[in-house]
Formats: C-alpha cells, sequence, structure tokens
C-alpha cells in the first residue's frame, strides 16, 4: 500500500511540474513574441518623452491624418500611442518631433514593464518629412 501511494505521488508532482512549465513558457511567449507581423503608421510626431518610476521607458504619441469616428457623427482625433526600446532611436525621434515620419513597429499581446507602457513598439523609422506650417501663406508676402 504505501509503494502506490509514493508512486502517485511522484505522478502528480511530475504532471504539476510539467504543466507550471508550460504555463511559464506560454506566458513568456504571451509578452515576448509579436503576434503579427509588423506594420508601418504614418502621421506627425506629437512627442516622444522619458518616463516611469522604476522602468525609464521612452514612450511618444503619433497624430495620424485623418478623422477617425468612434461613434455616428462624433470627431476623434486618430492618434497612435507607442513605447521605444532603443535610447538611440528616442533621442532621434526627439529631434523628430513636429516632423511627418513613418514608424515602423512591432505589436505583442500585452506590455511589460521594462519594454514600456503599450503594446506597440517603434523599431525603426521608415521616412521622414517636414511638416508644413498651416499658420504660413506662401503666396501672402511677410513685411516686417
Amino acid at each position: 500500500m504505501g509503494t502506490t501511494t509514493g508512486s502517485w505521488k511522484k505522478t502528480f508532482t511530475k504532471i504539476f511540474i510539467v504543466v507550471i512549465i508550460l504555463v511559464i513558457g506560454g506566458v513568456i511567449a504571451y509578452f515576448y513574441f509579436p503576434f503579427a507581423s509588423s506594420s508601418v503608421k504614418a502621421g506627425q510626431l506629437n512627442y516622444v518623452m522619458h518616463k516611469g518610476i522604476i522602468f525609464k521607458t521612452y514612450e511618444g504619441k503619433l497624430i495620424q491624418t485623418g478623422i477617425k469616428t468612434g461613434t455616428v457623427g462624433g470627431l476623434q482625433s486618430n492618434e497612435f500611442e507607442f513605447s521605444i526600446e532603443n535610447k538611440e532611436l528616442a533621442q532621434r525621434l526627439m529631434n523628430l518631433t513636429g516632423q511627418n515620419v513613418k514608424l515602423h513597429y512591432k505589436e505583442y499581446f500585452g506590455s511589460l514593464p521594462w519594454r514600456g507602457y503599450t503594446r506597440f513598439i517603434v523599431d525603426s523609422i521608415i521616412s521622414v518629412e517636414e511638416a508644413p506650417n498651416p499658420n504660413i501663406n506662401p503666396n501672402y508676402p511677410i513685411n516686417y
């Protein structure tokens, strides 16, 4: 009777360890691997900042052209909030604030505190254009 009880406990322990390893592996895959193919977003770069209490991360916002309506008859700006892992890329983007940019990003299932506040991680700049100044009319001369 003692051998069957010990055998049952060993089998249960092995199954429990395998389940724990599978759960940990699933959580790691869920947060670390992108679930969709990477993509590109274009718009005017609003800001990039370095923020955080324990984990300092780079966060940014891109204002996309056009109007996105959440409800019928409603108006809302189309903003894309993202995180940046690479410090040099974040510094380059800080210098491009106000410019029209195309950014390549990866989307993850969830965010991690040390990776950023969002699920969208920008990994490169595709192109940059200087944004036109809407307050300056090129056909109207400015006299000082």
